[in-house]
């Protein structure tokens, strides 16, 4: 089986759906499917993985942002292949899998991060005068719109009922195949050895209870939710508790923010990193307290590492927890008190062993192999029921 895959990157620094797209590449090559690759990326081809760089004249970033579905799925007219997989609103899709959700979505909840009504206002008239947000409202809704219509991979319930919701999309043409990471292999040596090492990085006593928060988008994943709920566990003298906030984003800003709050005892800015996984060994637990993840891959990492977390609704990686049992749930990152209660309880360690052991007996449901297994029975079955469309 010959399939052409259109995304726009490949690059897993620049975030979590890429690494997952990555990840996912090697599994399907594994069970046998060949792959025609169609990307901005310039990446190496490999033994049953070509890989074509789809090039715009455009000088500008956002322009070629906006051409690359239309560009590609012109490149795709000439490739000789089984089905298309489009992770992009690309016109030829015969499968279509938004991992960072729907556009209609993502505009929404980038919405809900601003705090007034006003802010709001502005920020929804700057999205009807981008032609950027333009442009792949109208890609998405012409694709699911379209005669016959592709079929669509949910990689969450959350973004089932995105789809249904925006778009009055069929149920009957949406698939769920639930997102996935590859396993934490690493022993118990290693993980002592990394909990550890990371520790005296950041002069954290191996006593202390650290949580810690992995995200490239501050704001989107509520990172000032849970420095305010730092300063209400401050403020009230609760247990000890400290934390290192990982990801790229110029922490300048922030680390005003902490100091002026005085909470430079309890939060470090630990910028990024190629060693997310030593981390994971090294915190009691994760935060992650987002406005918007259809499926976050970092609380899947953390939950395979069995390291409880803390997530919201908004995030679809929360139909695997179950609140209480195996990590905690809370409705809004805006409701800070549940945050904060959710924290303080993780700094108990009884608590923290009883939702590991859970997390533990879950990890089947959310490795890349099993993505991986049931996306190539979707392709069997497209092919089956018609191929191409």
């Amino acid at each position: 089986m010959k399939v052409a895959l259109i995304v726009e990157w490949l690059d897993p620094w620049r975030g979590g759906a890429e690494t997952s797209t990555c990840q996912f590449l090697r599994h399907i090559l594994d069970l046998g499917v060949e792959l025609e690759i169609y990307t901005r990326s310039r990446s190496a081809s490999a033994p049953g993985m070509a890989i074509h760089t789809v090039r715009s004249p455009s000088p500008s970033r956002l322009r070629s942002s906006r051409l690359f579905p239309t560009r590609a799925a012109a490149a795709v007219r000439n490739c000789n292949c089984d089905l298309v997989h489009s992770i992009v609103p690309s016109p030829c899709a015969d499968i279509y899998q938004p991992r960072g959700g729907t556009v209609a979505e993502t505009v929404e909840r980038n919405l809900a991060l601003r705090q007034s009504s006003a802010a709001r206002c502005l920020k929804h008239l700057a999205n009807r005068l981008s032609a950027k947000q333009r442009s792949r409202l109208r890609l998405e809704r012409t694709l699911l719109e379209r005669t016959p219509r592709p079929v669509v991979v949910a990689v969450s319930d959350y973004v089932e009922r995105q789809l249904i919701r925006h778009y009055g999309f069929p149920p009957s043409h949406i698939r769920k195949v639930f997102n996935g990471v590859d396993p934490d292999t690493a022993d118990a040596e290693q993980r002592s050895a990394d909990r550890a090492d990371i520790r005296k990085l950041h002069n954290i006593g191996d006593g202390e209870t650290l949580a810690i928060m992995v995200a490239h988008n501050f704001k989107l994943k509520g990172v000032r939710r849970w420095i305010d709920a730092l300063t209400d566990i401050d403020r009230h003298n609760r247990r000890a508790l400290r934390s290192l906030i990982i990801g790229k984003e110029n922490p300048v800003h922030w680390q005003r923010l902490t100091a002026r709050l005085g909470l430079g005892h309890r939060v470090q800015f630990a910028g990024p990193t190629r060693r997310v996984q030593a981390y994971y060994h090294a915190a009691d637990f994760l935060v992650h307290p987002t406005y918007y993840d259809p499926c976050s891959r970092v609380v899947l990492e953390s939950m395979a590492s069995r390291l409880p977390c803390i997530t919201t609704r908004f995030d679809g990686a929360s139909e695997v927890i179950e609140d209480g049992v195996n990590g905690f749930v809370v409705d809004s990152p805006d409701d800070v008190g549940a945050i904060v209660d959710r924290a303080v309880a993780l700094t108990d360690p009884e608590v923290r062993r009883r939702l590991a052991d859970s997390v533990g007996r879950c990890l089947d449901r959310i490795t890349m192999r099993r993505h991986a297994e049931a996306m190539l029975r979707l392709y069997e079955d497209v092919l089956n029921n018609g191929g191409r469309s």
